[in-house]
């Protein structure tokens, strides 16, 4: 249908922003996860640039972290600060709006700067997710031009360790979640414009086995191999794969001179399900194979981590939020589609709190986490076009 003059105006407003140009100021800041002085420089920056909004801008201080060291200890972990505006907090209309500044390419990665290359922008962070982030904010801006934004209150939540799997701000996530009508994430959608929709959960766990060292010839029968354990339960694991559920054993940390029986390793693997069914499946999956490892091997097995992000299925809610999207962009001459993925974000943390997100809202983009990373530059005023017309469609209309 065609937009009223309050939307049309919006999204030329929206659309006429000078996205580009933020991007590339962005993305020549290196603001990999671990990268703490190129965080803080970022930090600054969104923060500087999101004071253009109504609202307080905060730095918020990261949840304690714990990692499990190659050698079983464990150990607090530092983080980024993360930024958090809120606008309207009384408004009948209650949304929340997300992403992440830290990148995959650390300070010492070679891919460090950023090229025009038939016609799209390689760089560290365009696509993933400084474009979305860019586009986000003028989304915001051009609503806030419109009488419509009285009636929308929101949070923008921009957090330092998405690619760590946001353990330092998921409880931050959550809390922000809570009361909110929908909820938008600027992850870079496929080339083509395709959003993810229903996404696997993903569950990163360190298992850590103690056994008894022995020499391995004099006496190995006295010996409780940490190393063989772990083993063993890592083959157990892949027993639960199926259709719905990918376990992935990535690593074992352990072992020592070949004239000793180990008596430590840590086992690193991945489970990821597709429904709430399937990682309740791994759960159990992984409390017997370790139950009957310690047992059968006489060894001591201590499991560190969790499901970080739930499996995230579109439900009615969700599916609706997408139709108001898609609706949207034939509006505006955009052809919207989704399809599921394998893929986690933030999204799945919002969607675990009962609040539909599409959490691909941003730029076109490709090859991410690798140095062919790309940003499709008339992307950012289209999808920035798309976000305001869909907020203010909200604004009108109320929850999805």
């Amino acid at each position: 249908m065609p937009l009223i003059p309050i939307e049309q105006e919006a999204c030329e407003v929206a659309g006429g922003a000078p996205m580009l140009e933020q991007v590339l100021e962005w993305s020549a800041v290196n603001s990999g996860s671990r990268n703490f002085a190129g965080l803080k420089t970022m930090a600054g920056l969104l923060a500087d640039a999101f004071a253009a909004l109504p609202g307080e801008v905060a730095l918020v201080a990261p949840g304690p972290v714990e990692i499990v060291a190659a050698d079983g200890t464990v150990a607090q972990v530092e983080h980024g600060d993360h930024l958090l505006l809120t606008v309207r907090p009384e408004a009948p209309v209650q949304l929340l709006f997300t992403g992440h500044y830290d990148t995959v390419f650390g300070a010492d990665h070679p891919f460090q700067t950023t090229r025009t290359l038939d016609g799209r922008i390689n760089g560290p962070g365009t696509a993933d997710m400084k474009g979305g982030l860019a586009l986000m904010l003028a989304a915001l801006k051009a609503v806030e031009t419109t009488p419509l934004a009285a009636r929308i209150g929101y949070q923008v939540l921009i957090d330092s360790d998405e690619e760590l799997g946001s353990p330092s701000s998921a409880a931050l996530i959550a809390r922000c979640a809570q009361g909110k009508a929908a909820a938008f994430t600027y992850e870079p959608s496929l080339p083509d414009g395709t959003l993810a929709g229903a996404r696997a959960g993903s569950g990163n766990f360190s298992i850590v086995v103690t056994g008894r060292s022995a020499h391995a010839g004099r006496n190995p029968e006295e010996g409780r191999n940490a190393l063989l354990a772990a083993a063993d339960l890592a083959l157990r694991l892949e027993k639960a794969i199926g259709p719905r559920l990918s376990v992935n054993p990535a690593r074992i940390d352990g072992g020592g001179p070949n004239n000793v029986v180990p008596d430590h390793a840590v086992l690193r693997v991945n489970f990821r399900p597709h429904t709430p069914e399937d990682e309740a499946r791994a759960r159990s999956h992984l409390e017997s194979a370790v139950a009957l490892v310690a047992a059968q091997r006489e060894v001591s097995i201590h499991v560190h981590g969790g499901f970080g992000r739930p499996p995230k299925p579109l439900d009615a809610a969700a599916e609706r939020l997408f139709g108001l999207v898609k609706e949207c962009g034939a509006d505006l001459g955009q052809a919207i589609g989704w399809r599921a993925t394998g893929g986690v974000c933030d999204g799945n943390n919002i969607a675990a709190c009962g609040v539909p997100v599409v959490d691909t809202m941003g730029a076109r983009g490709g090859a991410i986490h690798s140095a062919e990373e790309f940003l499709i530059p008339e992307s950012l005023p289209e999808r920035a076009m798309l976000s305001t017309l869909a907020i203010l469609r909200i604004a009108e209309r109320g929850r999805p």
